[in-house]
């Protein structure tokens, strides 16, 4: 998996001045913390944050460039939104070591129209995230699942997603992601009744 890249320079000044005069130039003040919590403030170009931003998900792991040699992967972790503008206006970043399995939450995607669907059933959805643990660099920003083929009475589980071996999952696997039942039908006493 190949992994995004975001370019940052180092900030030695600091204050909401500062910070404005940045924003102004077409920056993003920001902080990066390592692996132990300590903060390095940087900032970052606005447009390309932005591309960056919006084709990123919480467990997206991305390249952090340094204009000092440093080079890190980090995840987004929070950013400060202003409403009123339709900026972000800060940014905060985690590095995470890449040696070193992590835990996260996932995002599962269902994608496709079952056939199962067409058929008469009804799709019922299971999990939203999984939890995972492995390195960074096998970390996927989110699990993408195909539900075109599920025909009525079929269901998917979590040990059906075939993830990599380098990819631990959390929790029983037995879980449902997506399912589809016939739909109950209707009797002559509920039709009654209505």
């Amino acid at each position: 998996m190949e992994l995004k890249v975001l370019n940052g320079k180092n900030r030695t000044e600091l204050g909401k001045g500062f910070s404005k005069r940045l924003r102004k130039a077409g920056r993003i003040p920001g902080v990066i913390y390592d692996t132990h919590g300590k903060a390095t403030s940087i900032d970052v170009d606005y447009s390309e944050f932005i591309r960056l931003f919006k084709s990123i998900t919480k467990s997206t792991v991305v390249q952090v460039k340094l204009d000092n040699g440093k080079d890190c992967q980090a995840f987004v972790k929070d950013y400060q939104y202003n409403m009123v503008k339709d900026t972000i206006e800060h940014v905060d970043l985690y590095e995470v070591d890449a040696d070193k399995p992590l835990k996260m939450s996932v995002k599962v995607k269902l994608e496709g129209a079952p056939i199962g669907v067409r058929d008469g059933g009804v799709l019922e959805t299971g999990l939203r995230e999984l939890e995972l643990e492995c390195l960074p660099k096998d970390l996927p920003p989110r699990i993408v699942v195909d539900i075109a083929h599920l025909g009525v009475n079929q269901t998917i589980q979590v040990k059906d997603l075939g993830l990599s071996q380098a990819i631990k999952v959390i929790g029983d696997e037995t879980r449902m992601i997506a399912s589809i039942k016939f739909d109950k039908p209707t009797t002559e006493a509920e039709t009654t009744e209505e």
